[in-house]
């Protein structure tokens, strides 16, 4: 699958997000907003009112947000392009259908990036079989989304992306760190040497990884929030998402894997002192 199909399209999208998943107010979102509900912001059109201001209006948790590509599948595959407001009558469905396609969509970018990695060769059969199955999967009719039992699927590819962080990170060479669901939260990290460390569901909430060598990282499900990237390298790292780079804070200095978009939200280059 492509890349650009793996992310959100919010041009052929009803704005599901902004209609189907709830939040409170925090630092993160301005008011409190219930599943089902329209976001205030939500325009006629289906897209953001206040798209390009929605950190200063108290909205920074859309900002890291993606549904990688479901909403658009929803909308204009399952749903066959009649929104909710047309067929009031789905909406209940759509809500309920969104959030299992995005978690397939999450599972179809991870398969999709393990695939074109020359480390899993070995693996290219079964990864193409477990794509295909997933894709097929999101083919489905409402009902069928809505009754899947998505944590089953997600425990049927987890052993595949295993595997694969295991071929990848041992290009690392020498011995790798793991510290997989580890509590780092607010850890002092600068300029550690975690090349092809295992990260994965880590807490690195607000932890300072300025400098720090992330290269052939495992960091999927990593929580990245306020964490400080500033001059990190995170080159190759596996199964790293936008949205853990919105979450996080980083500077022009920090090195990014290919096809990834620097946060605006991010610093620019410090000047060199003199």
């Amino acid at each position: 699958m492509s890349s650009e199909t793996l992310r959100g399209d919010c041009a052929n999208c009803f704005g599901l997000c902004c209609v189907a998943l709830p939040f409170a107010r925090s630092a993160d979102f301005a008011v409190n907003k219930s599943s089902g509900e329209p976001c205030r912001n939500l325009a006629d059109d289906f897209r953001c009112s206040i798209h390009t201001r929605l950190r200063p209006s108290g909205f920074s948790g859309c900002t890291v947000y993606d549904c990688f590509g479901a909403g658009q599948k929803v909308s204009q595959v399952t749903f066959g392009g009649v929104s909710w407001r047309e067929a009031p009558e789905t909406s209940r469905q759509m809500y309920e259908v969104f959030p299992v396609m995005r978690q397939l969509h999450e599972l179809l970018r991870y398969l999709t990036e393990a695939l074109a990695l020359p480390a899993t060769r070995s693996l290219h059969g079964e990864l193409r079989r477990a794509l295909a199955g997933v894709e097929e999967l999101t083919e489905g009719t409402a009902d069928a989304l809505e009754k899947l039992d998505v944590a089953a699927v997600r425990a049927e590819v987890n052993p595949l992306l295993l595997k694969t962080s295991a071929l990848v990170r041992a290009t690392a060479g020498g011995r790798t760190q793991s510290r997989r669901g580890a509590d780092m939260i607010g850890a002092r990290l600068r300029g550690a040497k975690l090349r092809g460390a295992d990260l994965r569901g880590a807490l690195l909430i607000a932890a300072d990884l300025s400098g720090a060598d992330l290269t052939l990282t495992d960091l999927i499900g990593a929580d990245l929030r306020d964490a400080d990237l500033s001059g990190a390298d995170l080159t190759g790292a596996l199964f790293l998402t936008q949205p853990q780079l919105n979450a996080a804070r980083g500077d022009a200095a920090t090195r990014l894997p290919e096809g990834f978009e620097r946060p605006p939200h991010w610093t620019p280059r410090k000047a060199s002192a003199r």
